[in-house]
């Protein structure tokens, strides 16, 4: 018997590696095409080879031993083939995923990018403006030109242009720390009205030097959130700033607060006269600064500050949003509301 398996190895080999070959050929032209299809043929080129081995040992005749094998190979190829059909699938899916989630990737980084260059460039113009303004008066005093009480005035402008690039630069500090994915908050319990307390008290000489009113709706009753006290007072004041910037001489600002499905709200309204609705959804834009009715006036901004409040009040845990109603649009903060008993635990 030894014998004879040895005599039959080679015609085996020989009738067997052909169908090997064109089942490698035909796997890799498939590579590319079809996985399902190839994981196929994969089951079911070993026993394409080992029915050939058998068809040519024995001699292309009839015998039980090829009987037997064909039969053997009937079976575990209708065992194999649907495993593969399935393992072809998932392999297909997962890829397929795999390649969609590699483009979404590389077109993230890509927006990214484009918005890091935009910002650069937004801030590079911003700032460019008034160190050109101070570089002329500071060579108009040192040359002499400017005397006397423009001197003075001069002097006035140059500390106002210094103050506008200061907050330029707080601004980016700012939007670094809200975006980033480092950013640690220390939570207390916070009652809405004490914040907006203190943002109302930083925005008030502005709302008055433009003629705007700011008014709360019984601020003591307002609820009480889980939150960082100088996070959460730098979002509401950068709203309550944008709010009296975009208000008309004479307009109100106006907040109120409360619960509704177990969530705290804040809003607050201005009489900006309304965003067009195709901007609606990029007023949160780094650098976004609004057309038409809410093109900016004097002294604007470096379109950075809604960016910042909602990424602060994400960072809570909550959701900013923005609708035109009535005079104007109102923005409203979503923040976990602190249950009273939860105010007891924490106290």
């Amino acid at each position: 018997m030894p014998a004879e398996l040895l005599r039959a190895a080679p015609l085996a080999l020989l009738f067997a590696l052909p169908v090997a070959v064109v089942g490698g050929v035909v796997l890799h032209l498939m590579r590319r095409r079809s996985m399902t299809a190839a994981m196929v043929a994969l089951a079911l080129v070993p026993l394409a080879a080992a029915l050939g081995g058998v068809v040519g040992v024995s001699g292309l005749m009839y015998t039980p031993q090829l009987v037997g094998t064909i039969a053997v190979c009937a079976v575990v190829g209708v065992a194999t083939v649907p495993v593969a059909w399935w393992l072809g699938s998932r392999f297909a899916h997962e890829a397929l995923w795999q390649r969609e989630a590699d483009a979404a990737e590389l077109a993230a980084v890509r927006h990214a990018e484009a918005a890091r260059r935009e910002l650069v460039a937004w801030m590079s113009h911003d700032l460019r403006t008034p160190l050109a303004g101070i570089r002329g008066m500071t060579d108009a005093l040192a040359d002499g030109i400017v005397t006397g009480p423009a001197a003075a005035a001069y002097l006035a402008r140059i500390r106002r242009e210094a103050d506008r690039m200061a907050d330029m630069v707080e601004d980016l500090f700012q939007l670094s720390r809200a975006t980033s994915a480092g950013l640690h908050l220390t939570l207390s319990p916070l009652a809405l009205g004490e914040v907006v307390s203190d943002a109302v008290a930083a925005e008030s000489a502005a709302a008055a030097a433009a003629q705007v009113v700011i008014a709360a709706e019984d601020p003591q009753a307002w609820p009480v959130v889980s939150g960082s006290d100088s996070e959460l007072t730098r979002a509401v004041r950068n709203l309550l700033t944008n709010a009296v910037r975009h208000t008309p001489a004479g307009g109100r600002v106006e907040l109120a607060a409360g619960v509704r499905d177990g969530r705290a709200w804040l809003r607050i309204q201005d009489g900006c006269g309304g965003i067009p609705e195709a901007d609606l959804d990029r007023v949160f834009t780094v650098g976004f600064r609004g057309e038409q009715a809410r093109t900016p006036g004097q002294g604007p901004g470096a379109g950075l500050g809604l960016a910042i409040a909602r990424a602060f009040v994400e960072a809570h845990g909550g959701a900013l949003t923005v609708r035109n109603h009535g005079p104007g649009c109102v923005f409203e903060i979503e923040l976990p509301h602190l249950a009273p008993a939860r105010r007891v635990a924490q106290a």
